[in-house]
């Protein structure tokens, strides 16, 4: 097999050899979306050695934008350089874990302190590491990105949390789940879906604040008193930033995975609150990703705007600049891909989510996604490591799979806890299917990647018939696993699409830092996705070559017959996946 198709080194080796010239940005990877020094090939590029001078010396605002990424075992902070109109540049950041709390099997907690102790740690350590030193003058704004779903409880009156933060991946809502769809909705666990775009699932915020009310007396004695603050990580940290009791709010991607919003109107929707026992007066108001929220409260950047706020996966999405049409797959333990389907609320009939994209801005018009996620990606090759004891560390894993042309007739159907997305079958567990005394190690290796990508095939061909009308012409990628190139070139051979991986992977607090920037009005939503701006400076040519060098571009290198075919063969495999596991699990 031919090595993958790698586009960016050699164009950047081109124009590194002439350092007065203007650099040439290669061509966007797809109609629908332009990465950030994608966005013109023939702007000019100034050098400024100063976080608060133009070309010509001259004092100007501050031009740092600040992203807390508040993830699921851990919180960073990064401060970019705002290098041209809607161009960021990363300087420096921090990142700290914190605690994971089990309280009991299938439980999860986390604490909301700790995570906003972190916080500050992270921005102040952040800014001491700015070449040459910055301070909060030099920060214009900070956005806030954050693990969905995973819900906190605390008193309007004290601001204090009553409880540990209840996790998304939290099993414990279970039976409540269960009741609820028996009891409440007739068996019906879609009943929600037309307004909501959710299932019925442990999944999401609602279910847990209904656990809490009925679980945990501090919360339930709040909820009598109207002190009860309901909120995700973001309305949490907002609270906590701005000192400000009346500071509860939530931005409407993390409000649309409650359970509880209306996705076409953007509000709380009662009837649905009133089935769930989930009081309206607890719940946040809901505002905008970009608009200022209120101000930093105390340390390094006391004084400073919070002004924009997106769930972690939608940040991501708008961090490779998907517009309408574009989809982006972060690769992980597991896997999430979204599709922008812009303005337009998709039902799906397929087995995804309905969910919004963001709203940038109070009078921006909303742009919606379809959302599937696979539950094994990265995992799997931890349990290659780990379990089987093949390979000694995680990037061991490629070499080993190269090491064959192929998976030998093998495939790997790593449904551990089931599938999700779009099968969505708990029944399923793991199997591998087409063994023989050929079969090696190197097999299973290559049969494993090749079972993240296509779960991700199985995805993006459910988003390809709810959204038929789009015309979806590449897959964005970031996260860990992407720096796998084999993998990458499989997935692009197996969807039969473009797979572009940017230079900066962190794409979530990218997608956290240009929404602040546009709800501070450093620049404009459209800034962050035209083709071609205005001429304006870019301020570093060095970073600029640098970033264009490490893009990659994965090229399909097979042809539709033989796509077809080993498709037809992983479909197979996962029919034998299915009824495998205990009856309670069916």
């Amino acid at each position: 097999r031919s090595a993958p198709r790698m586009q960016g080194a050699a164009q950047a080796a081109a124009t590194a050899e002439r350092p007065a010239a203007p650099a040439k940005r290669p061509a966007a990877p797809t109609p629908h979306n332009t990465p950030s020094a994608n966005k013109s090939a023939r702007r000019a590029i100034v050098k400024s050695s100063s976080l608060r001078a133009n070309a010509s010396g001259s004092a100007m605002a501050p031009k740092l934008v600040g992203a807390i990424d508040q993830g699921t075992t851990s919180t960073r902070f990064i401060l970019y350089r705002v290098v041209g109109d809607g161009v960021l540049q990363p300087l420096a950041s921090h990142q700290m874990e914190h605690k994971q709390i089990y309280p009991k099997p299938g439980w999860c907690e986390h604490n909301p302190e700790e995570i906003y102790a972190n916080t500050l740690t992270c921005i102040a350590s952040a800014l001491e590491a700015v070449p040459g030193g910055a301070t909060a003058s030099d920060v214009a704004c900070v956005g806030i990105t954050n693990q969905r779903e995973t819900t906190v409880a605390w008193s309007k009156r004290t601001g204090k949390p009553l409880h540990n933060a209840v996790v998304w991946l939290d099993m414990r809502t279970s039976d409540l789940c269960e009741s609820l769809t028996k009891e409440v909705m007739g068996g019906d666990k879609d009943a929600f879906r037309e307004v909501c775009g959710l299932p019925i699932s442990t999944y999401f915020s609602g279910v847990k604040m209904r656990w809490l009310l009925d679980n945990r007396d501090a919360v339930k004695a709040a909820a009598a008193e109207n002190d009860l603050a309901f909120g995700t990580i973001d309305s949490w940290l907002l609270h906590r930033l701005t000192g400000s009791a009346g500071t509860h709010v939530t931005d409407a991607t993390n409000a649309s995975r409650t359970m509880l919003m209306d996705l076409r109107t953007q509000t709380w929707h009662e009837p649905t609150a009133v089935k769930l026992g989930v009081p309206i007066d607890s719940l946040p108001r809901i505002v905008s990703c970009a608009e200022e929220y209120g101000v930093i409260a105390e340390g390094a950047l006391k004084g400073v705007k919070l002004t924009g706020c997106l769930g972690d996966q939608h940040a991501a999405t708008l961090g490779q600049r998907c517009g309408a049409g574009g989809a982006k797959n972060t690769y992980g333990t597991g896997c999430f891909m979204l599709l922008n389907t812009g303005g337009n609320v998709v039902e799906s009939k397929h087995g995804l989510l309905t969910t919004m994209a963001w709203r940038l801005g109070k009078d921006a018009t909303p742009a919606y996604a379809l959302e599937g996620s696979v539950a094994i990606a990265g995992a799997g090759v931890q349990w290659l490591r780990d379990n089987l004891g093949l390979i000694r560390s995680a990037s061991d894993v490629e070499p080993l799979a190269a090491s064959v042309p192929d998976a030998g007739g093998v495939y790997f159907v790593p449904a551990f806890s089931g599938l999700f997305a779009p099968r969505w079958r708990p029944d399923a567990r793991g199997v591998c299917v087409g063994l023989t005394q050929f079969t090696t190690k190197a097999h299973l290796a290559r049969a494993l990647l090749e079972a993240i990508c296509f779960q991700t095939v199985d995805v993006l061909e459910a988003m390809r018939k709810d959204a038929s009308e789009l015309d979806m012409t590449a897959l964005h990628v970031d996260g860990g696993a992407t720096a796998n190139g084999l993998m990458m070139q499989t997935q692009a051979d197996l969807l039969g699409l473009r797979v572009f991986r940017p230079a900066n992977v962190e794409t979530t607090a990218m997608g956290a830092a240009l929404a602040a920037g546009v709800g501070a009005g450093l620049f404009s939503e459209r800034a962050v996705f035209e083709d071609t701006p205005a001429d304006e400076p870019i301020a570093d040519a060095e970073w600029l070559r640098d970033e264009i060098a490490n893009r990659a571009y994965f090229e399909p290198t097979i042809g539709e017959d033989e796509r077809t075919r080993r498709y037809a063969g992983w479909c197979d495999a996962v029919e034998r996946s299915l009824n495998l596991a205990p009856q309670q699990c069916k």
